[in-house]
């Protein structure tokens, strides 16, 4: 049986490269999509068409989206970044890195090249223990979004198909991530989590995202081979 085909939302991060990483282990052609939607670390945008090579996509579409336009967030505007919180500040509220609605947009996209590619699956890295408090990354998103997805595309119209969002990390903490990457042997130099790289091309070290990486690789007991300021 030839492999079924599955779009992958690839950031460039950890979490969307083990996603990726598991979809391949799950037998799925992987098709990986990146988004350039002005974000601060663009940097990440590098790190994502080196993963999709390193990590055999079939294509790698990267889509240019301007939301510095809408702004509202840390990521897309001139506010800056939160530096230095503890785990319980960054479990609580939501953040100004919260890029409204953005992973609403994403899957959009997702699922309308998965509609091209006549694909049923969707992979994205979400994760709702060790995160920063993003509402669109919640299991009731995703599943709402699932719903929304087969009432909203001709094959689910026409119950030739279903459509799945596969959220493989949604339920494990950021060390089990890095464990799960590392057994599916993702190259994590390759990745990037930092919002906001320094003038020395150095991760930060600080932000809330350098911070739960940094708590992933501690617990997993494992060194992060991307080097930090701090």
């Amino acid at each position: 049986m030839p492999a079924r085909r599955a779009v992958v939302l690839l950031s460039g991060g950890l979490d969307s490269a083990t996603a990726f990483a598991v979809a391949r282990a799950e037998g799925f052609d992987p098709y990986a999509l990146s988004f350039d939607y002005g974000q601060r670390h663009a940097r990440e945008l590098d790190s994502a068409r080196r993963l999709a090579a390193a990590l055999g996509a079939k294509e790698h579409l990267v889509l240019r989206l301007d939301l510095r336009a809408i702004g509202g967030s840390a990521l897309t505007a001139d506010v800056p970044v939160p530096k230095g919180r503890s785990h319980e500040a960054m479990a609580t509220g939501i953040p100004v890195t919260y890029v409204p609605a953005r992973n609403t947009i994403f899957l959009s996209h997702a699922l309308a090249w998965a509609e091209v590619l006549e694909s049923q699956d969707i992979f994205v890295g979400v994760n709702a223990l060790d995160y920063s408090g993003y509402p669109d990354c919640r299991p009731e998103y995703i599943g709402a979004f699932e719903r929304m997805a087969n009432l909203a595309t001709r094959a689910g119209v026409e119950g030739r198909s279903r459509l799945t969002i596969h959220a493989p990390l949604i339920k494990l903490t950021k060390a089990q991530i890095v464990q799960r990457g590392a057994e599916l042997g993702v190259d994590f130099g390759l990745t990037w989590s930092c919002y906001e790289p320094q003038p020395d091309g150095l991760a930060c070290g600080a932000c809330d995202s350098c911070l739960l990486r940094r708590k992933g690789f501690s617990e997993a007991g494992l060194r992060d081979p991307v080097p930090t300021a701090r």
